[in-house]
């Protein structure tokens, strides 16, 4: 790489050396540089940490259908309660029949615990959905409550309402439940009719207030967070759960559309996978399926990036194991689900069938899919050659759709540099890299796309699709970290003419169901945190703009530095963009030393009007408390705040003169 690219297709970085010193930041603002892409910053997916059923998705019942492999997880029953398995849905068989117990002081009943309990709040309406039907003919009562247990009030109800079941057919009925006080751990009780059998499937809890208002919704504060970020793709519905513990238990897309009642059961690839935190009732009730994925993403303003298996089982579990045979036939299934999937958000329902199923779920335009991932976290030959099989077929039905390959689990090993090659070889538009490492590795990695030796110009651009920063055996959504989140998105920022997409994961945790952490967004069942890495994210992608600007720093005014900053060094970081929708400069920095930094920020090359802007908007990120983190029930301990600095104007530069606190990242917004 040239000292000129250096110095002016890069914001480089400076270390401290003990010493008192200023930093210039020079921002060039004569001519715009590399477009920076609409999906540069965005979100990913996956439903570990309890993120769907029991998070996103606003489903407060564990089990609707009866389908886990012990037909009653998640419910207690008492009186006479017996299990069915010749329902109205093919594919969920299974139902409960509640007959009278034969004494009228032994009630029959279903208890579900829904998921760490049911989270309740006053005065709010929740919607009680039940399929059922009166098997003898006639009609029955039932009784919803929704109930605190361990209460001490005379009556454990929080409220409750009845429902009338009439005739032989199974049907749909509604009612809708009002608690009289706000409770974290709820339960919801179905009692049967006293004198009259019944039938029950599906049976299903959501509140009202879903995001959007979707029946099949989404959690509002949980989805809100999710839109007030302002990603500009959302990748799903996730990695490792696409390869699953082995090929029969994948996530099938095809199993997660139509009517949600007739989706199947799914194995979660996580439930059985950490014996020092395990949860072996978690499984995938499809209820979140594929086209509420594509519906969110459209809702929130972000580019589907659906991702599909490539023929391979999970590769850590089953090494060279459990894939299906390396040829077309072997694959036509995988190739299948390529095409189908495609069709399926974007096809004319007037010529297509799965287009069809799109519209009659609701949603009759395209969705306007343009990327598709086809494998996740796998390597070498056994990835390779599927990939070779499945690319071209995909290719040939659909040239319009840009393909994501893998480099690999690793972002430095022979199995990542193979990766890469292979890609190019496959002539991937984008190749997925994973790195979760700890602050030292951030530290020495604030340059590493800059190297244009290995990410040439003329090869597959990156996306960098799982990535997160934590302490060394510490995995804490500590603040401390988040900060070299954030420099480290300035190497992401300035080198946008390579790097197109980058999602921090995991997205999502509830306190009581997590197996991986740092994550984004932490939830218990009232309320969320949006994490120190939260705002990191959103400020990025709040002030993400539409040009690069080449930046510089120096020492005291003096030469720019002519180096990256020396490997394992703190220092100041710095990126700047040109925003032209909005005629602004944006300029971030970030201080990750241990004490304040002096600054001043020169932005030249510009043809000043007559009214210069007299001050800067300022965002400002403390993360100095090291340990602080966000979390849900408790007061917000780190979050942006605004603020102004004044700009002074001499032949055509305007400049800042900020003093950057210790652990601190700033945005300044200058208006043109």
């Amino acid at each position: 790489m040239t000292a000129r690219n250096l110095l002016f297709c890069s914001a480089l970085v400076l270390a401290s050396w003990g010493q008192a010193q200023e930093n210039v930041i020079t921002v060039n603002a004569k001519k715009a540089g590399a477009e920076i892409q609409p999906t540069m910053y965005g979100i990913f997916f996956e439903d570990i940490n309890f993120a769907a059923d029991g998070g996103l998705y606003a489903e407060l019942l564990k089990n609707c259908s009866f389908e886990f492999p012990d037909h009653f997880a998640g419910w207690d029953i008492s009186g006479k309660v017996t299990l069915r398995d010749d329902g109205p849905f093919e594919r969920n068989p299974h139902y409960v029949r509640l007959a009278p117990s034969g004494h009228r002081d032994k009630h029959t009943m279903l208890e579900n615990h829904g998921f760490f309990g049911i989270g309740v709040k006053s005065g709010e309406e929740y919607r009680f959905s039940v399929w059922a039907r009166v098997p003898d003919g006639g009609s029955a009562k039932l009784w919803i409550d929704l109930v605190e247990n361990a209460t001490m009030e005379e009556d454990q109800k929080l409220g409750n309402v009845g429902l009338d079941i009439s005739g032989k057919e199974w049907k749909k009925y509604t009612a809708i439940v009002k608690p009289r006080r706000t409770f974290p751990k709820a339960h919801l009780r179905v009692w049967g009719d006293g004198k009259v059998t019944t039938d029950l499937e599906h049976v299903s809890l959501f509140p009202v207030k879903t995001y959007k208002g979707h029946e099949n919704g989404m959690r509002l504060d949980v989805a809100q967070a999710l839109e007030d970020l302002h990603p500009g793709v959302f990748r799903f519905p996730g990695g490792c759960i696409v390869e699953g513990t082995d090929l029969e238990t994948r996530y099938q897309w095809k199993n997660s559309v139509g009517p949600v009642e007739n989706r199947p059961l799914n194995e979660n690839r996580w439930h059985y996978t950490f014996t020092h935190r395990y949860f072996p009732d978690y499984f995938q009730s499809y209820g979140l399926g594929f086209f509420e994925y594509f519906q969110l993403a459209e809702e929130i303003g972000a580019e589907p990036l659906p991702v599909l298996n490539v023929g391979m089982a999970c590769q850590y579990q089953n090494g060279d194991n459990a894939h299906a045979p390396a040829t077309k036939e072997g694959l036509q299934q995988f190739i299948d689900d390529c095409i189908d999937l495609i069709d399926f958000a974007n096809a004319d329902p007037a010529t297509n069938s799965w287009g069809k199923l799109r519209a009659d779920m609701g949603h009759p335009a395209p969705f306007n899919l343009k990327f598709l991932a086809i494998g996740n976290e796998q390597w070498e030959k056994p990835f390779f050659d599927r990939l070779a099989i499945i690319a071209p077929e995909v290719r040939k039905a659909h040239p319009e759709i840009k393909l994501i390959g893998t480099s690999g689990p690793n972002a430095e090993d022979d199995h990542f540099r193979n990766g890469w090659a292979a890609m190019r070889e496959l002539k991937a538009d984008l190749v997925d890299e994973h790195f979760y490492r700890d602050v030292q590795w951030y530290k020495k990695s604030m340059n590493r796309y800059s190297d244009r030796a290995f990410y040439t110009k003329d090869g597959p651009r990156v996306f960098a699709g799982e990535w997160a920063c934590h302490d060394r055996g510490k995995k804490y959504n500590h603040a401390g970290a988040s900060i070299y989140e954030a420099a480290f998105m300035t190497n992401i920022e300035r080198n946008a003419d390579l790097v197109h997409m980058a999602t921090y994961a995991p997205l999502f945790a509830h306190v009581e169901g997590w197996q991986w952490r740092p994550d984004l967004i932490w939830y218990d069942n009232l309320s969320t945190a949006r994490t120190a890495s939260y705002y990191v994210q959103q400020l990025y992608m709040l002030n993400r703009g539409t040009n690069v600007l080449p930046t510089v720093i120096s020492l005291n005014g003096g030469s720019p530095a002519a180096n990256p900053v020396p490997e394992g060094q703190d220092g100041v970081f710095a990126s700047a963009v040109l925003d032209k929708d909005k005629n602004e400069i944006i300029v971030k920095v970030i201080n990750t030393l241990e004490k304040a930094s002096t600054s001043r920020i020169d932005i030249t090359g510009l043809k000043l009007k007559t009214n210069v802007p007299a001050a800067a908007d300022v965002v400002s990120l403390d993360c100095s408390n090291y340990d602080a983190e966000n979390m849900p029930g408790k007061a917000e301990v780190v979050s942006p705040k605004s603020s102004t600095t004044s700009i002074t104007a001499q032949k055509g530069t305007l400049s800042l003169s900020p003093t950057i606190p210790a652990k601190t990242f700033q945005v300044f917004k200058v208006k043109l």
